[in-house]
Parts: structure tokens; sequence; C-alpha cells
């Protein structure tokens, strides 16, 4: 750890249950963020703050007009670039030192699960089903913590999927594939602004907490809240012996 990087993380270092070594965790430590939307902003923003030491960014849209109300990693003079390199370009200005990998590809089967064995963390910022299932089927097979959050009108959601404990459930445990669940489009439902910003400030969070091995993550947990009374409510999940996804898992 250089001068410069023990005055830009001192207030990390300053914190015992983080210290040098947790920093040097974070400094060393590789986070898969799929989407780089509502969500993926302020994980990416805070991630990249705090020195995790290599972003990889996966999106495949392109920045528009609307999505200035909530996506913070973006400006105006970004419209109709990439989303994953619109990202990589903010945070490059505010941590240098942190290396950003930009994916301008919608990844799935193969690749998804390349990407997923090389992180050390995987944070699923996607705004659909059908990629949560695949992110998570992909870091079940891996053995890889997920961070995973959704956000639409004033209703958040988040949890830690962590296969490495027998008994944590995988996403697919809560939210069955064949469970009839509907995607909600922030296009038709609409979005409160900060909802993304609080729901991904704590998946960035959870994610620093998984990397430097502080505190207890949210593993076993989903959180949600209503931003209309700053409400959160908290049920406990166990593993769902019957999950086609991670049944094998503990034998």
């Amino acid at each position: 750890m250089t001068d410069d990087d023990l005055l830009r993380y001192s207030r990390h270092i300053l914190l015992d249950e983080l210290g040098i070594e947790g920093q040097q965790a974070l400094l060393g430590a590789h986070a898969l963020i799929v989407g780089a939307g509502g969500l993926g902003s302020p994980v990416a923003l805070y991630l990249a703050t705090a020195g995790v030491g290599t972003l990889t960014i996966v999106d495949d849209d392109d920045v528009d007009l609307t999505n200035l109300q909530r996506q913070i990693v973006h400006d105006m003079a970004r419209i109709g670039r990439p989303k994953a390199e619109s990202a990589a370009r903010t945070l490059a200005a505010i941590n240098p030192t942190v290396r950003v990998v930009p994916l301008v590809e919608r990844a799935d089967g193969a690749r998804l699960a390349e990407l997923v064995a090389a992180a050390d963390v995987v944070l699923d910022c996607s705004d659909n089903f059908a990629t949560r299932h695949a992110v998570n089927a992909a870091c079940v097979a891996a053995g890889k913590p997920l961070v995973a959050g959704a956000a639409i009108r004033f209703e958040g959601q988040l949890s830690v999927y962590d296969t490495r404990d027998a008994e944590a459930p995988c996403y697919a445990c809560i939210f069955p594939a064949g469970a009839g669940f509907e995607d909600a489009r922030c296009a038709t439902m609409g979005v409160f602004a900060p909802l993304v910003g609080i729901v991904g400030s704590v998946q960035a969070a959870e994610a620093l907490k998984l990397l430097a091995g502080v505190g207890r993550s949210l593993a076993g947990r989903l959180q949600m809240l209503d931003a209309r009374t700053m409400e959160w409510t908290e049920i406990r999940a166990a593993r769902d012996p019957a999950c086609p996804v991670c049944r094998v898992r503990g034998g």
C-alpha cells in the first residue's frame, strides 16, 4: 500500500473492524457488476471509491435521457454512449487506481460462467428475472457470493445469496423460476430516484463486508423497503431442499 493509498483510504483504515488488512483485501479484490443503471450506479461508485482493485461492469445498453433521473454514474455528455463505458469513465475520474473493465454485452451461458468464476463477489443490478436467475445459477455453480437488489416504484428489496453456507438459500429458493413472477419495468411503472441509491448503496456495503470479512452479511435474510414510509421489513429465508439450482449443495 502506497503513501497515497494510506491517505486516500485513511477513514477506512481508522475502523478497527477494517484496518489496513481489510483495506488491502479490498485493493486485491475483483467484483463483477451486472448492470450499470440505477442500482449499478451507486454500486460502482462506492466500490470504486472504496478501492476494490478490479471492477468488471457488464451492460449492453446505452445511456438515455430518461436514465439521468436516477442513474448517477452517467451525465448529459454520455447520452447515446454504452453505459458500461460511461461508468468506466466516471470511475476513472474518481479513482484512477482502480482497474475497470467495461463489457458492452449481454453475458449469459458460458460467458457469464467465465465472468463469475473470475470474480470474488457478484452484484446483480439487473432489471429482469431472466438475468437474475442466470446470474444466480452461475454463482451457485462457481461458489461465489451474490449480492442482489431490485427497485421499482417506491419498493426495494435486497439480500445476499452465499453458496459457501450450506444452510443459506440461493435466489431461486426464494424466487423460483416457474413461480410466475412478472418483470416490472421502470419505463411503465416508474421508480423513485433515491430508492435505487438506497438499495444500491446497501448492495455496495454488503459486497465490501464480504470482501473484507467484516460483520455479518444478509445471507438468509431478505430485506424490503417501502420508501413512502421509509420502513424496512426483514424476512428470514432458509434453503429450499427441493430447489433445482442449489439442492445438490451440502450433499
